[in-house]
């Protein structure tokens, strides 16, 4: 698992990003070529049984990639949420094998809502994926 988009994040072309939370996960998807997020609705499930939904998700797009937003407080600490979006990103590699990324998240739910989201969680997904997209080399 990665921080920030290494080198080697350039040969990858589509994206699947994560908001996770407890009980619902926001969703989006993105290719380079798209250049931009697009919302792909919320799983909204607890534990285990969020594991087929995503698996869903994964089989439908197909990406090259995955993207978990992780939360921190807004000067940078952790926090309880900071850790189980962690194990939530280590599960996704095991689980499904791909190169998983990491992206701070914060503020993404606020930005979310400023732009009038309907679904807020696949919304701040879409925020995740476009700062992560912002990144990655050309």
């Amino acid at each position: 698992m990665n921080v920030a988009a290494p080198p080697v994040a350039t040969a990858l072309q589509s994206f699947l990003a994560f908001d996770f939370g407890l009980q619902r996960t926001g969703v989006a998807y993105a290719s380079r070529l798209l250049g931009q997020a697009q919302p792909q609705g919320t799983v909204k499930a607890a534990g285990d049984a969020r594991w087929p939904l995503i698996a869903q998700h994964i089989e439908r797009w197909q990406p090259d990639a995955l993207v978990v937003g992780v939360p921190y407080h807004p000067d940078g600490a952790r926090h309880e949420n900071t850790d189980r979006a962690q194990k939530f990103a280590r599960q996704l590699q095991g689980r499904f094998g791909l190169p998983v990324f990491e992206v701070d998240e914060r503020y993404s739910t606020t930005e979310a809502r400023a732009a009038g989201a309907t679904d807020v969680d696949a919304a701040s997904a879409c925020v995740i994926l476009d700062q992560f997209l912002r990144n990655l080399a050309p």
